[in-house]
């Protein structure tokens, strides 16, 4: 049988898209990702996100246009949707199988039941305690992999659904770990980014830490880097700041979510830090890594966010200075605390402030990389751009181009020497 997928939303997404990849190649089929066209396919899957309102339109939108393609195809819809949503079933008519985030091992039996029988199927069991056994073999490219560790969250964010979609905070066992990325390294994988839902909640199920988990991966022979995936930064403690602190494989690249940079936006949207305690966090880690790269994720029109509220913000993330951020408009989110606030901004408001805090975060991402000028960095090569060139990224994951007869994931030290506004430019040192 020959099954495609597409892929919506984060990083853990795209890694259970592989695992579920890997499953179906295991009973005996042929699976690719991202085709331009879904027709003459056997089976489509579709792994959801349904973090904001504009993931829904562009999940709808695929699904119908994938029945367009593939009318006789089996649909498949699985990930945050339909876990998160009860209507899902009704909402979807036009799939076939309807799978849970907790059932995705079940995804080759489903199919090969749908094929014999053709009854539409709808499998959503609640999360259970433990943490479900996916694998990966591979990952795009042949440099860096991403490997999830962790799932769920406890937070409850007033904005946020995924606590509804991935169920209580569960830890993947170091073992586990231990072995895929063994496995990873061994196939010439350099760089591994650890994932999760909650990242840095790894562990509260056990009696663990994210310290425990990069441990576990840099003693793993054959990697170079280790990197981290996004960080709440009340859970970023002294103690697991000072084991951090001693991993050289670990890139001082920290995601630390904001969210935003108003205590009083942040108290209603349930965040459990203070701007004062997250700036004291970035003063610290740059004390302990020098140079390091503070990327984060900022949202703007949360309800009765004011206008002296989205100047603090933007004022705050002027001041810590970020390498890169993420910024995006507050989307309602039926079923969560804060689509039930008062005060809900326009969507001209809301665009109006997404532009103004871009624009703030592109000056602080320049004056970030314009630091690097002169400087000679290793670069981990990626990219054959075709022309002589390979494109890269520093530990801090800055891009880099640079011209060079080295190949995909050689090491190579490089001086730069400008910065183009969107990456920077050297020559191998």
């Amino acid at each position: 049988m020959r099954i495609l997928f597409y892929t919506l939303g984060c990083k853990v997404n795209q890694y259970e898209t592989k695992a579920m990849r890997r499953l179906l190649e295991q009973a005996g089929h042929v699976t690719e990702e991202e085709a331009s066209s879904a027709a003459d396919w056997d089976a489509v899957v579709v792994n959801s996100c349904t973090v904001t309102a504009e993931s829904d339109r562009k999940l709808r939108q695929l699904m119908r246009r994938i029945r367009r393609e593939a009318p006789t195809a089996a649909l498949v819809l699985t990930g945050c949707m339909p876990q998160a949503h009860k209507d899902a079933d009704a909402a979807f008519p036009e799939v076939d199988i309807l799978l849970g985030n907790a059932a995705r091992r079940q995804l080759p039996a489903l199919l090969a039941d749908f094929f014999v029988h053709r009854n539409r199927i709808v499998s959503v069991p609640p999360h259970t305690a433990e943490y479900e056994p996916l694998e990966i073999e591979e990952f795009q490219g042949r440099t860096r992999a991403y490997v999830k560790i962790q799932d769920g969250c406890n937070r409850f964010c007033s904005y946020c659904i995924i606590p509804y979609a991935r169920g209580r905070v569960r830890s993947r066992p170091l073992a586990d770990i231990r072995r895929e990325l063994t496995q990873l390294a061994e196939k010439g994988y350099k760089e591994m980014v650890l994932v999760g839902i909650n990242l840095t909640a790894y562990g509260q199920d056990c009696g663990l830490s994210i310290a425990d988990a990069v441990e576990t991966a840099c003693a793993v022979l054959g990697l170079q880097r280790i990197r981290l995936g996004s960080l709440e930064p009340d859970y970023m403690t002294p103690a697991v700041l000072d084991r951090l602190q001693a991993q050289p494989k670990l890139c001082p690249q920290f995601h630390l979510a904001l969210q935003s940079g108003c205590d009083a936006t942040l108290k209603r949207m349930n965040r459990h830090y203070t701007t004062a305690e997250y700036a004291a966090l970035c003063e610290e880690l740059r004390r302990r890594f020098p140079h390091c790269a503070l990327t984060t994720d900022i949202m703007v029109g949360f309800p009765g966010e004011t206008e002296e509220d989205f100047q603090q913000s933007c004022e705050f993330a002027k001041d810590i200075g970020f390498a890169r951020a993420h910024v995006f408009a507050y989307s309602r989110r039926p079923g969560t605390v804060a689509d039930k606030l008062q005060n809900q901004i326009d969507r001209a408001t809301k665009s109006r402030r997404s532009r103004q805090m871009a624009a703030v975060c592109r000056e602080t991402a320049t004056a970030y990389a314009a630091k690097y000028i002169g400087r000679v960095v290793d670069v981990l090569l990626e990219t054959d751009n075709g022309d002589g060139t390979y494109e890269g990224h520093t530990d801090t994951y800055l891009t880099v181009r640079v011209r060079t007869d080295k190949q995909s994931g050689a090491m190579v030290p490089v001086r730069i020497t400008a910065y183009d506004g969107e990456q920077l430019v050297g020559e191998e040192a």
